[in-house]
Order: structure tokens, then C-alpha cells, then sequence
């Protein structure tokens, strides 16, 4: 059996997934992005794209990580549960044939808190993939290019992004979460820690980027050697100023 898709085929899922708000926004004003990273996956039958994006919204109270999969056959093993109404499952999967989300949490716990999107007051540790560890020195953020906007308080965003300089793998995506909604059989060809994002904001669309052209080809052939890297990197969250500010 040949690829389900040409390249041109997973454009344009691309961005139907950027038109239905699927595809990440790295401008999100709903989010503070703090790390990322791109993994492509190839089989002789399927493709996949997983985006791992982690940072904070205000709006959950608590970091998080977005693995975002778009791919030619997903595995959903939790839709029941997520969707027990039939007619409501079946919807879902009409309008998200070739995309999934999920959620997860790198740092545990909430004791450390604060009630105005802050380190609680006299937090010293934090858990972090379950092992405790310090908060990071004021040095940290200096060395991740962090401008703390008061020097007598850590905003949670300013948190993430300072753990996303030092322990970057650690709030990044295992291989077990990547994998979660990944057919049997694909094996990761390309993985890209920087690369040239879209401008969702300004109505950029995937396929309008050289970047997503590219990686679309290395998919349909199973080459990575078709990635020429032909478009400045802007996924660093510094690029995104808008990102968190609504």
C-alpha cells in the first residue's frame, strides 16, 4: 500500500487544521509559550506531524504541554470516554479526521500557586516530572533572556520559560506521549527544535511558508534530506511578543 497522502494533500490538511484553530498559534494571546519542538514520522503506509508545545495560559491556572499529532490515520484509544453520545463522537470525527490534541502536566502539584499567576510566596521546589527540584536561580533567567517584570515576584510564564532553558527535555514531550495517538509502524525521520512557524494571526497559513512546503515533501517521500531550512527559525518564545498578553 503507497502514502495515503501527497504532499499537497497534507498541506491541506495542515490548513484545514489551522483554519479550525487546531494548528499551534504561537502568537496565542491566551498563552505564554515558553518551549517547542517538531517531529515528523513516517511509515511505508502513514505520515505524521507532532508539534509539542509547552507554556502557560491563564486560563488553566497552571502550565502545560500540547502534544498536537495531525496525521493520515490517528489512534484515539480515549474517545468513547471523551465522547459517549455516539452522534457526538461521530461529529467530532468529521470535523477532526486528520488531527488530535492531548494535555499534560510536567510540573505536579499546585501548592505552589500563587493567586495572581505567581510563585506562591516562600516556594523553594517545585516537582518536575516527579522529581523535586529547586526554582531556578535569578541567574537562570538572565541566561534564558527573561526581563523578570518584578523583581520581587516570579510570574508563572516567567517559571516556564526559565525551566524551558534548563530542563528543557523535561517539560518537552516523552516518547510515550508523542506516540499516543501514532499508528503501529512509523518511525520518527526529522525532529526540529527550531524551525520557521506560520504567523496564524496575520493569516499566514501552513502551506503558504516554505518551511511546512518542504517538511509536506519530506513526508510524501520519506526524505528528510528535502528540508533545506530555505526560512529563518522563529519558534523561540522572544518571537512571539504577543503570545499571553490578552
Amino acid at each position: 500500500m503507497a502514502l495515503r497522502h501527497s504532499a499537497e494533500d497534507i498541506l491541506a490538511i495542515l490548513d484545514d487544521g489551522a483554519r479550525g484553530f487546531v494548528f499551534p498559534m504561537l502568537d496565542n494571546g491566551y498563552y505564554y509559550l515558553a518551549a517547542s519542538r517538531l517531529n515528523l514520522y513516517r511509515s511505508p503506509d502513514d505520515w505524521a506531524l507532532v508539534f509539542e508545545i509547552f507554556g502557560f495560559s491563564p486560563r488553566a491556572f497552571e502550565p502545560d504541554l500540547q502534544v498536537v499529532t495531525f496525521g493520515s490515520t490517528l489512534v484515539r484509544g480515549d474517545l468513547g470516554a471523551r465522547f459517549p453520545d455516539a452522534e457526538a463522537r461521530e461529529a467530532y470525527l468529521r470535523q477532526h479526521p486528520h488531527d488530535e490534541i492531548g494535555f499534560h502536566h510536567p510540573i505536579g502539584g499546585e501548592v505552589w500557586i500563587g493567586e495572581e499567576e505567581d510563585v506562591a510566596e516562600g516556594t523553594a521546589e517545585i516537582e518536575v516530572r516527579g522529581e523535586t527540584v529547586p526554582l531556578p536561580a535569578d541567574e537562570a533567567y538572565r541566561r534564558a533572556g527573561i526581563e523578570r517584570e518584578r523583581p520581587d515576584r516570579t510570574f508563572i510564564f516567567e517559571l516556564c520559560r526559565a525551566l524551558a532553558c534548563e530542563r528543557r527535555e523535561a517539560v518537552l514531550a516523552t516518547e510515550e506521549e508523542r506516540r499516543a495517538n501514532l499508528p503501529a509502524g512509523v518511525e520518527r525521520l526529522l525532529v526540529l527544535d527550531d524551525w520557521h512557524h506560520p504567523d496564524l494571526a496575520a493569516e499566514v497559513l501552513p502551506s503558504e511558508t516554505a518551511t511546512f512546503r518542504e517538511l509536506a515533501a519530506v513526508l510524501a517521500a520519506g526524505d528528510p534530506d528535502l528540508y533545506r531550512a530555505s526560512e529563518e527559525p522563529n519558534t523561540h518564545w522572544s518571537n512571539w511578543p504577543e503570545g499571553g498578553t490578552l
